[in-house]
């Protein structure tokens, strides 16, 4: 059934295809205001944002503005890219859909924004197509949200409940230490459980590489770092005794459990590819 809400969207969406779009030029971030749509509000403004991420803030919206995300080169691997959007806490003024070819599909409700959850889909499902909702006063409302194109499997995992939580293979542990925004050695202290997902607190011993400060530094005399990991509370993961080799990815400045084996498992089979000659990268294990 077509909801009043869906027509209007459909409507506008039409009007962009046969001849009232904007364009807004290839960037990392867009800014803009609907104030510029005053006269307008069956203008459709499309913003290209070609990067791995980025974000996105429409003060006072009216009428609708598509967002294309895509990366910044063509390839085939493209296909295969998730994009994920966290809205900030105090995004409201539009609903999102996503748009392909023509068909739009409820992304989020403009009162879903304000729980700053992330959202993730795949970069074939479309386009976002953001339409205004009227209100007597639009000078409180701002849509923001920041913006990420991750692999689909980091993508899915790391933010769908309802994945199951399954274990690397051999090469796929084998390529995460050489591809993965973190890989370090060490202990799990504690878990908090939280309402979606588990925080894991870590104590690392050996920090082979972080993309960012996910796990912060003991002290210049103390080799040991600290940080805390996000899983899918399904996952079900314990503290208990052990080293494990933790690597994962950081989206929107939290890091996320990748594969994580027993250290003594992940030695072992390092050690087995170095001499078959199948490991994908140099490590210093010893």
């Amino acid at each position: 059934m077509l909801t009043p809400m869906l027509a209007s969207a459909l409507l506008l969406l039409l009007l962009c295809r046969i001849s009232f779009c904007q364009y807004s030029s290839d960037q990392c971030s867009w800014k803009g205001s609907g104030l510029t749509h005053e006269g307008h509000t069956r203008d459709v403004e499309q913003v290209y944002l070609r990067c791995s991420q980025g974000s996105l803030e429409w003060l006072y919206p009216t009428g609708a503005i598509i967002v294309n995300l895509r990366p910044n080169i063509v390839s085939p691997a493209a296909a295969r890219l998730s994009i994920c959007i966290k809205p900030s806490t105090d995004s409201s003024g539009t609903n999102i859909y996503l748009d392909r070819n023509g068909k739009l599909r409820l992304l989020l409700r403009e009162q879903d924004q304000a729980q700053g959850k992330v959202h993730c889909f795949s970069i074939q499902e479309g386009a976002l197509f953001i339409e205004a909702v009227p209100h007597m006063d639009i000078s409180r409302r701002i849509t923001a949200f920041q913006y990420e194109l991750v692999s689909d499997r980091l993508g899915t995992e790391a933010h769908s409940l309802g994945v199951p939580c399954q274990p690397c293979n051999n090469a796929e542990m084998l390529l995460a230490v050489c591809t993965n925004d973190f890989v370090a050695r060490g202990s799990i202290k504690k878990v908090d459980r939280e309402e979606e997902r588990s925080s894991v607190t870590v104590e690392i011993s050996r920090l082979y590489r972080q993309k960012t400060q996910v796990f912060v530094s003991g002290g210049v005399r103390v080799r040991r770092w600290t940080g805390r990991i996000k899983m899918p509370r399904q996952c079900g993961v314990r503290s208990g005794e052990g080293e494990f080799l933790f690597t994962g990815t950081v989206r929107f400045g939290e890091a996320w459990m990748g594969c994580a084996p027993r250290y003594k498992d992940f030695l072992r089979l390092y050690h087995e590819a170095q001499q078959q000659g199948n490991n994908p990268c140099h490590m210093d294990v010893d």
